[in-house]
């Protein structure tokens, strides 16, 4: 079994049509300049993240790594996930005991290390991001951690922000969740992001079932041709 962590999005995606609306430009203009505002605060956030971690944290320890994030998340508006998400995502890991985790999305890393720091000797993370720059740093926390690349694979091509259904959906094309069964986290801020795929997933009984709903959290268990009774 592995598991596969979903983490929310950390900017909303924005589809504005304006061809058959009458839509005054000025807001149009508003709205676009709040988007750009909101992509960078959230790179800046990135950046002072990181600054912080990697100048008060003890390099080569992981615990010293997150105590340094929650010191941050204390005094600074954080896009980190909450204490209490980490304690379900710590939980899930610890039950499932996963060889292999990938995770679509990494703040700066902090549930990278979260992740990594409970993966069995021989167990592999690999995390996608959709920042380029949001991966390079988050990358370089990993390692500061004291984590070794043969422990983890990073990359730059992450999930579209609020696209939790078409990931799902590629994922499955691809045939990557074991059919012998998989555990996902859906890591949300808002339980309505998550109505497409509930709907697929209550759609697709032989598959899927949902284990748990918790505050921020939403774990599923993927087994192809069982029912949910037997899980």
């Amino acid at each position: 079994m592995w598991l596969l962590v979903v983490s929310a999005p950390l900017l909303p995606a924005i589809f504005m049509v304006s061809r058959h609306y009458r839509v005054k430009v000025s807001a149009l203009c508003h709205r676009a300049l709040a988007w750009a505002l909101r992509l960078l605060r959230g790179r800046v956030c990135v950046k002072s993240t990181h600054a912080f971690i990697f100048s008060r944290c003890t390099h080569g320890k992981a615990d010293s790594v997150l105590q340094t994030y929650d010191l941050y998340a204390d005094t600074h508006p954080s896009l980190c996930i909450s204490p209490h998400t980490s304690g379900v995502l710590e939980e899930v890991v610890q039950r499932v005991r996963p060889p292999l985790v990938l995770e679509l999305g990494m703040h700066c890393g902090y549930s990278s290390v979260r992740l990594l720091r409970l993966l069995p000797p021989a167990g592999r993370l690999i995390t996608v991001e959709l920042d380029p720059l949001t991966a390079e740093l988050g990358e370089e926390i990993i390692l500061v951690s004291g984590f070794k690349h043969s422990q983890f694979q990073s990359g730059a091509d992450g999930p579209r922000p609020q696209q939790y259904l078409p990931d799902l959906l590629s994922l499955e094309r691809e045939e990557l969740p074991r059919p012998s069964g998989c555990s996902v986290l859906l890591i949300h801020r808002k339980q309505r992001d998550l109505r497409e795929i509930l709907d697929h997933i209550g759609a697709r009984p032989d598959c899927y079932c949902i284990k748990s709903e918790r505050q921020g959290v939403t774990e599923i268990f993927y087994q192809r041709g069982s029912t949910g009774l037997d899980r």
